[in-house]
């Protein structure tokens, strides 16, 4: 029985010396890879800074570029608002010329007989004239053919 116990505590011991030596081999290679994500981690953290960096730049770009387009959004707002005006007075011009031909158009058409009788009389004086003209015309050439004659003789 003294032998069992030996040969238990030996056992016992050999397990124990097996039980340290894979846990060991495991503390081991937790160990190596702690060591790698701790590797990782530095670079991860070092990328990371980069990161922020890069972030915090495109920040202070996207709030530079907010503002230009605030700026030329209000200078947009005053040039449509100066286009607004141009178009209401463009639409006030040709209301006052739509009136004005209107208004002609009544005065052409309540004096329609006027006008009429305007261009008749027109028409009579410029026969007139042309008749005069002729008349005129006829005795220069009259009075040449005298003038010749005469000479003649």
């Amino acid at each position: 029985m003294e032998i069992i116990l030996y040969l238990s505590v030996a056992l016992i011991a050999i397990a124990f010396l097996v039980l340290v030596i894979y846990l060991a081999k495991t503390l081991n290679s937790l160990q190596t890879t702690l060591s790698s994500v701790s590797n990782t981690l530095t670079g991860l953290e070092k990328q990371l800074d980069g990161v922020t960096k890069e972030t915090t730049e495109l920040l202070q770009k996207t709030n530079a570029l907010a503002e230009d387009i605030q700026e030329k959004s209000e200078n947009l707002n005053s040039v449509v608002s100066a286009v607004k005006n141009v178009g209401t007075t463009v639409n006030k011009f040709n209301g006052t010329l739509k009136s004005l031909t209107e208004s002609f158009d009544i005065q052409v058409e309540e004096n329609k007989e006027k006008i009429s009788q305007i261009v008749q009389w027109g028409n009579v004086f410029l026969e007139l004239k042309d008749k005069w003209n002729a008349k005129r015309q006829e005795k220069k050439e009259s009075h040449v053919v005298e003038i010749k004659r005469v000479r003649s003789h």
